[in-house]
C-alpha cells in the first residue's frame, strides 16, 4: 500500500464506527490474536482497510453464534474472512491454485463452521470440486493440487462421519461398487445421512459386495447403498449380485453419474438420483 492509500485508510476510530466493535476490544484482538493488518502511514498511524473491516465483521457474527474469540480467532487464521458461499469458493480456488495446503484446510474450517452441513456441501463443497475437476481436464491445475484438495475434503468428512452418535431411523451400510474408487459424493451423502439420523457404516472405495452384504446382513441394516460414478462398473456389480442375496428386510440402493434409473431397475436395485438435498428425504421414507 502507497503512503497515499495508507493515509486515506480508516483509523481505529472509523474502523470502531463501521463494525460496532468499540477501539480497546479492537486493540486487544490485534494484540493477542494477529487479526488485524494495519498498514502504518509516514508518522507511523495505524490505518485498517476494507479486508479489516471484514475480519472484524465475520469475528463479530461468530461472537454472535456462541464461539469464543480465541476459538474464532483461530479459525480464522490468517486468511480472508469469506462470508459468503461465493467468497469462500473463490478463496478456495486460489488456495488451490497456490498448493497452499494450509489455507484449503483453514478455509474448509471456516465453510463447515458458517452454514448448515447441506449448504456448506452444495454450495461450496460439490461446485468446488466439479470446477477442481474442470481445471484439472484443461491443464490449469495438477494431479497433485486435484489431490491436495481432495485429501483435506474427505478429512473433514470423516471427521464428520466420525460422531458416534446413536441411528434412531436405522443403519445405512455405504459403500462404492466394486472397483469404483470415487467416493467423495457418498461421504458427502454418509455423512448427511448421519445428520439425518441414521447410524451410518461407511465402507469406503472399490468394497467386495459378498462382503458388504454379509455385513449389512450382520448389523440388520435397513439399506444398502452402492455408488457407481463410472458406468463400466456396472457389469462388475452385475456380476457380483448374480452371485449374492441381498439380506431381507434390506433395500438395495444405487446412485452417482455412472447409473440410470433403467439400469438400477435391472440390477433389482431402488434408484436415487440427485444431490443429497433429494436423497436424504427419499432415503429417510425408508425407515419407515
Amino acid at each position: 500500500m502507497s503512503t497515499q492509500e495508507a493515509t486515506r485508510g480508516l483509523n481505529i476510530a472509523a474502523l470502531s464506527r463501521r463494525t460496532g466493535v468499540a477501539p480497546d476490544t479492537l486493540r486487544k484482538w490485534e494484540q493477542r490474536y494477529g487479526v488485524l493488518r494495519p498498514r502504518r502511514t509516514s508518522g507511523g498511524q495505524r490505518r485498517y482497510d476494507e479486508s479489516d473491516v471484514a475480519r472484524v465483521e465475520w469475528l463479530r457474527a461468530r461472537l454472535d453464534e456462541g464461539w469464543r474469540i480465541g476459538e474464532a480467532a483461530a479459525l480464522l487464521g490468517g486468511g480472508a474472512a469469506a462470508q459468503t458461499p461465493a467468497g469462500l469458493r473463490t478463496a478456495l480456488m486460489d488456495a488451490i491454485a497456490a498448493a497452499d495446503g494450509e489455507a484449503i484446510g483453514t478455509l474448509l474450517d471456516q465453510a463447515f463452521s458458517l452454514g448448515t452441513l447441506e449448504e456448506t456441501l452444495l454450495d461450496i463443497v460439490h461446485p468446488t470440486l466439479l470446477e477442481v475437476g474442470i481445471g484439472w481436464e484443461e491443464e490449469r491445475l495438477s494431479v497433485a493440487q486435484e489431490h491436495l484438495v481432495t485429501a483435506a475434503i474427505r478429512a473433514r468428512l470423516e471427521r464428520l462421519l466420525a460422531d458416534a452418535r446413536g441411528g434412531v431411523r436405522g443403519v445405512a451400510v455405504l459403500a462404492c461398487a466394486p472397483g469404483e474408487r470415487h467416493e467423495l459424493g457418498l461421504l458427502m451423502l454418509a455423512v448427511s445421512l448421519r445428520a439425518d439420523g441414521w447410524q451410518v457404516a461407511y465402507l469406503g472405495a472399490d468394497a467386495p459386495l459378498a462382503d458388504v452384504l454379509q455385513f449389512a446382513d450382520s448389523v440388520s441394516a435397513r439399506l444398502v447403498c452402492l455408488s457407481i460414478a463410472l458406468a463400466e462398473r456396472l457389469e462388475e456389480l452385475a456380476g457380483a449380485l448374480d452371485e449374492a442375496t441381498v439380506p431381507a428386510g434390506t433395500t438395495l440402493v444405487v446412485g452417482g453419474c455412472g447409473v440410470t434409473k433403467a439400469r438400477a431397475s435391472n440390477l433389482g436395485a431402488v434408484y436415487v438420483a440427485g444431490d443429497v438435498r433429494d436423497a436424504v428425504p427419499e432415503l429417510r421414507a425408508f425407515a419407515g
